[in-house]
């Protein structure tokens, strides 16, 4: 099965996005890092927004089945270590190869969003089976504010990914030990 050329352009505006930032991004880096002929990303998405807009897809897309596929292949924790680890490795591969890329395009659509709303509800955390893992620990432990306390979470975890890709290194155990702790408060 081939990848139809829209993927194809929103999977390579990801890579100009995060290697060249959000001024580099243009139709024609695109095609060029896709190895398409110029004018090909413009005939598929005329405006600079609509490749925005298509790129934003893509990463959702592309993020949903990471964390479907983590949540789906993990049993649910049992222990905080055990949620603890899960959470390291997630971090992990998002500061890493291709999940990096990715982090980095992530947030600067993020800041994009600030003048595009329609990206921002794009971008807006969805449920996936990851995110149904933690709030499952978090309400076996005897919460009832369950969601609440998993978006604190997860929003404290972005936060330490964010930072790392900003100051470099990576995000060790400890530290989301402590948020785990405090999540379980």
């Amino acid at each position: 099965m081939t990848t139809d050329r829209r993927t194809v352009l929103a999977d390579a505006a990801i890579g100009v996005l995060a290697d060249a930032g959000i001024r580099g991004l243009t139709h024609r880096a695109v095609d060029g890092a896709a190895g398409l002929p110029s004018g090909t990303t413009s005939a598929y998405f005329r405006t600079r927004q609509a490749l925005l807009t298509a790129l934003v897809r893509r990463l959702v897309a592309l993020d949903q089945a990471e964390l479907q596929a983590a949540g789906a292949a993990t049993p649910t924790p049992r222990t905080a270590d055990d949620l603890v680890a899960g959470i390291a490795a997630l971090t992990e591969r998002r500061l890493t190869g291709e999940g990096r890329r990715r982090s980095l395009a992530r947030y600067a659509c993020a800041l994009e969003s600030v003048r595009h709303p329609e990206l921002r509800e794009i971008l807006r955390p969805r449920e996936n089976a990851g995110r149904d893992l933690v709030r499952a620990f978090v309400a076996a432990h005897g919460h009832t504010d369950a969601e609440e306390r998993t978006l604190t979470l997860l929003t404290c975890v972005d936060g330490l990914v964010f930072d790392r890709l900003v100051s470099g290194g990576a995000v060790c155990a400890e530290e989301i030990r402590r948020l785990v702790e405090t999540a379980l408060r």
